[in-house]
């Protein structure tokens, strides 16, 4: 058996005491229609921070996480896609492919989906195994470092605009300015929107103002226009709230987030009626990566990154639960 460095979860409790440990486990073998990667990247998502905090239920004991994968393929090659091919993993790892949803092109909401580094292992490691159906050749003009944040944050944020309907030119405002909205703005400008941001912490309201967004304000404060479409980024239902608050008639809030911690009560009449709409973005499709990506290397997209190395990976999940960073946390093993 050969051997590799994994980060794997003991037991799902605050990542202030240090819940993942590296550990020498063997290195996975690619089945029939999968590749073996060598990680060469791994982002760090929020989802991850829920899965070793225990928010979401544990799936596979034992678990190494991380979905936004960087690798190069080193077995289990195809005619589209030899040995050495750069490739990103995401968080939908699979789907069955024969329910009603994937039958009409709905896959990310399939019955029986499979999830990178939570239904089986991740890339917190020195090599993972993926379904060849289920990754993407990479655009030579990212990097490793800039196409990791792209593979989960970047693609959720693009849905996230698709769910609410985003057209061109519209007010659009992003609520919390983490390592998905950071990347959501890059497309916004794109399509000459204007981007009004809510968000605690001043470096995050620097960040925003830097990357071109109209208005900048804190988590109390409300944008000074009435807005098209608005993202929620924060697991939290009183930004959802806010973000509603916000809206003009007939707008929209698409919520970002795996998990909520609730949504509080609110005024109808005041905030909901006049066919405003409240949507949840549940997982993304290959359609949506393939586009993203090609997207993100045609307006030069260059994600805002801090690298962690493998044996780091606990003070990087930190980091992104007490947005210690602006931009994505990077694990480089």
């Amino acid at each position: 058996m050969k051997w590799m460095k994994a980060a794997v979860l003991t037991s799902p409790q605050g990542v202030e005491r240090r819940p993942l440990r590296i550990a020498d486990i063997g290195s996975p073998l690619p089945q029939a229609r999968q590749v073996l990667l060598r990680v060469r990247a791994c982002g760090v998502c929020r989802t991850d921070l829920h899965i070793v905090e225990g928010e979401l239920p544990v799936q596979q004991p034992g678990i190494t996480p991380g979905h936004q994968i960087v690798g190069e393929i080193v077995d289990g090659a195809t005619a589209e896609m030899p040995v050495g091919t750069r490739v990103g993993v995401s968080w939908l790892g699979g789907t069955d492919g024969t329910c009603r949803y994937c039958q009409q092109g709905m896959e990310n909401l399939c019955d029986s989906p499979t999830f990178t580094g939570y239904t089986v292992p991740g890339g917190y490691a020195e090599f993972a195994v993926a379904r060849a159906d289920f990754v993407f050749p990479l655009p030579a003009a990212l990097n490793d470092l800039q196409a990791a944040p792209l593979l989960c944050a970047g693609i959720i944020g693009f849905r996230s605009l698709r769910v609410a309907g985003v057209e061109p030119g519209e007010r659009v405002g992003l609520f919390g300015f983490g390592a998905s909205a950071h990347l959501a703005i890059a497309v916004l400008r794109a399509w000459k929107c204007d981007v009004y941001v809510s968000t605690r912490g001043a470096s995050h309201r620097q960040l925003a103002a830097s990357l071109g967004a109209a208005w900048v304000g804190n988590e109390k404060e409300k944008p000074p226009v009435e807005l098209d479409r608005a993202i929620t980024f924060a697991p939290s239902g009183d930004v959802v709230v806010a973000a509603l608050a916000s809206l003009r008639k007939g707008g929209v809030v698409a919520i970002n987030a795996i998990h909520l911690d609730r949504i509080p009560e609110f005024d109808y009449d005041r905030l909901l009626w006049g066919e405003r709409q409240l949507r949840s973005v549940t997982n993304m499709t290959r359609t949506d990566a393939r586009d993203f990506l090609q997207f993100a290397a045609q307006i030069g997209l260059q994600p805002k990154v801090t690298v962690f190395s493998l044996d780091q990976v606990n003070e990087a999940l930190l980091a992104v639960k007490n947005d210690a960073i602006d931009g994505a946390a990077v694990i480089s093993p």
